[in-house]
């Protein structure tokens, strides 16, 4: 049998550069309680969020996937033309063909890249980086820019505080490349997987095409079942939870958020270990929330070049992924 040579030499992936964009429409509480029947109060103690951003109408995703791009780009200190691969995570393109990822390339100036969208909902993010991280390792590709990016307003009924309260607009980027050696390596793997039994939980109204979630459900399992997939992904990247520095979730939820992460102080995380809680001003905006948070809490200094942070997407399918990176 002929022995394959692998294009590739090095180790493992790594984060070169992190960018994110949000509209500039400023939606507080108070502004959905003249549309429906809630309050800021009610919003904060259920969701923990306090304002959100929703994009101007003819806003595209695209758009805002293209500058998030962009700036994750600038912030590795590669070229347009350096990247070659372009990975979108994303549930609300309003058709599936074409995708978003070459329409993305190209305005970002990107030349011939494969370029792909995921649909794992709010876990997408953190499948485009176990992807990204696998085709470089793999010699597939060399340097992989991975977005997520939502425009969740376009599918929601604004007479429906369920959902309405909750989900927001916005796109968040990062861009990996080679680690020479495992000592360099920034990119665990990833611990997935996915309850499609519980698939109807969230989904789209046939009758108006709006998102619809059964909130108690998903509650319950996620305070349940996501701690372990973080505790997993911690233990596949060889390391103990004392070793993390900063947890960034999904931001579905402030009261999910807290649930977790005193699971995993119980399980030993440090009680000094910084909690991502972008939700408060950025609403849940699925794919886009982890690289959201990631670029918010970097520009805000909770977040510093070399800490070592743990990330779990969960969401609609019911998908879910856990992953060790380093800050760039």
């Amino acid at each position: 049998m002929t022995k394959l040579k692998l294009a590739s030499t090095t180790a493992g992936a790594r984060i070169l550069g992190l960018g994110s964009v949000q509209p500039d429409n400023v939606v507080t509480n108070d502004d959905l309680a003249q549309r429906m029947d809630t309050n800021d109060q009610w919003i904060r103690e259920r969701v923990g969020i306090e304002s959100r951003r929703i994009a101007e109408e003819g806003t595209l995703l695209v758009d805002m996937a293209a500058e998030a791009g962009a700036r994750a780009v600038k912030d590795s200190g590669l070229t347009p033309n350096e990247i070659d691969t372009v990975i979108v995570a994303t549930c609300t393109m309003p058709t599936p063909i074409p995708n978003a990822a070459a329409q993305t390339a190209d305005r970002i100036g990107i030349p011939a890249p494969g370029a792909f969208d995921i649909n794992a909902a709010c876990a997408g993010f953190c499948f485009g980086m176990g992807t990204a991280a696998d085709l470089v390792r793999g010699g597939s590709a060399r340097n992989v820019l991975v977005i997520g990016a939502e425009k969740l307003s376009d599918w929601l009924d604004w007479t429906d505080r369920s959902t309405a309260i909750i989900f927001a607009d916005g796109a968040g980027a990062a861009v990996l490349g080679p680690a020479s050696d495992e000592a360099s390596v920034g990119v665990g793997p990833l611990a997935w997987g996915s309850a499609g039994d519980m698939s109807q939980t969230i989904h789209i109204k046939p009758d108006n095409n709006a998102l619809a979630q059964e909130g108690q459900a998903v509650f319950r399992w996620a305070t349940t079942k996501i701690a372990p997939v973080a505790l997993r992904a911690i233990e596949l990247a060889g390391l103990t939870p004392a070793d993390i520095d900063v947890f960034v979730p999904h931001q579905a939820n402030l009261r999910i958020v807290d649930a977790v992460a005193k699971r995993l102080r119980a399980k030993g995380a440090r009680d000094d270990m910084v909690v991502a809680d972008d939700i408060r001003h950025s609403g849940n905006t699925s794919s886009a929330s982890i690289p959201l948070a990631l670029d918010h809490m970097r520009a805000d200094g909770r977040l510093r070049s070399g800490d070592t942070v743990l990330l779990v997407g969960f969401g609609a399918g019911l998908s879910y992924a856990g992953q060790v990176v380093v800050c760039p």
